[in-house]
């Protein structure tokens, strides 16, 4: 049954958020460092950028991928409040659906169209996913030896980085998967920022009531009042992936918040990298995470009665109570 709680007298979006046992751990985040990591059974390079926080004990992991055109740079608001939550955030960049598909094209929009349906594309920002999880948990990245905690694994993704996320805990892909064996059983959660709805039919899509029966994890879906465009028409359209589900989940909705409003992209600017709604969105991110990941009743508290959030914000939650 759903719960819905309209947040009507929450607290400012810059009210202070409340202490939980989380966040009463949370420590100063190192530095973030940039490296690519290389899948030599692909001959494919990831870039990454990973943000750990301070100590050298295992931490839970975030991997966080970006929307189209984006890059490792993208989401970066997120990734700090993980980081200072006492995450461990790995920001992977996906070649082929990242920011050099426009910068210096002559034509932005044509080439952000064609990479919208290069199916080759959207493959490998599945496999890239699958090679950040077989190098952390290999040990393949010295700068997370002994870091990662294996049992506490989630991803966050904005836009095709949220069809990512959706995916890889078992969105039904069409065309029998494409050999992927998914979902990977080693993410224990998602963050689902501006969600993607299944393709039409005619699109070699999968209609709404088979595309999500496999998914089990629990998922945060956050998007905005005015969130529509990339194929969306209206922020209700991307709500489909939380109504049809039957796993946990929360569905956050803010007020006046655009497609691009969860973007965290420097580089592009402007509603790309408005900070309007970034720390509501960041307080979301962590408070669901230590509440799945952490067993934080505090978080889960905080998340049911929309603290921290805006007047004309909603939050509903299913299986979360």
């Amino acid at each position: 049954m759903i719960d819905r709680r309209t947040l009507l007298g929450a607290a400012a979006a810059s009210a202070a958020a409340p202490v939980t046992a989380a966040s009463a751990a949370a420590s100063q985040a190192v530095a973030p460092q940039r490296t690519t990591w290389h899948d030599a059974a692909r001959k494919r390079d990831v870039p990454v950028l990973i943000r750990r926080p301070a100590g050298s004990g295992p931490a839970p992991l975030v991997l966080l991928s970006h929307g189209l055109g984006g890059s490792r740079e993208g989401l970066a608001y997120l990734g700090e409040a993980l980081a200072a939550a006492g995450y461990v955030a790995v920001h992977l960049q996906h070649k082929g659906s990242d920011a050099a598909i426009w910068q210096g094209a002559g034509d932005v929009r044509s080439s952000m169209g064609a990479a919208v349906t290069d199916i080759g594309a959207a493959l490998a920002r599945l496999q890239d996913v699958v090679f950040a999880l077989d190098t952390v948990l290999a040990d393949g990245e010295p700068l997370l030896r002994g870091r990662i905690d294996p049992g506490r694994i989630a991803i966050a993704g904005h836009s095709y980085g949220a069809w990512t996320v959706s995916h890889m805990l078992g969105e039904r892909l069409p065309l029998g998967g494409f050999g992927l064996n998914l979902p990977d059983p080693r993410l224990r959660a998602g963050i689902a920022l501006s969600p993607i709805p299944p393709l039409p039919i005619p699109v070699i899509g999968v209609p709404a009531a088979v595309a999500y029966r496999g998914i089990t994890a629990p998922i945060l879906h956050v998007t905005g009042t005015r969130d529509s465009g990339m194929g969306v028409p209206d922020w209700q359209a991307r709500t489909v992936g939380y109504r049809t589900a039957t796993s946990p989940g929360l569905l956050a909705v803010l007020d006046g918040a655009v497609h691009a409003s969860f973007a965290g992209e420097a580089e592009v600017g402007g509603y790309w990298n408005d900070p309007t709604y970034q720390a509501r969105t960041g307080r979301l991110a962590c408070w669901f995470l230590d509440a799945v990941l952490r067993g934080d009743a505090g978080a889960r508290t905080a998340l049911l009665h929309g603290e921290g959030l805006a007047p004309r914000d909603s939050i509903e939650s299913k299986g979360m109570a």
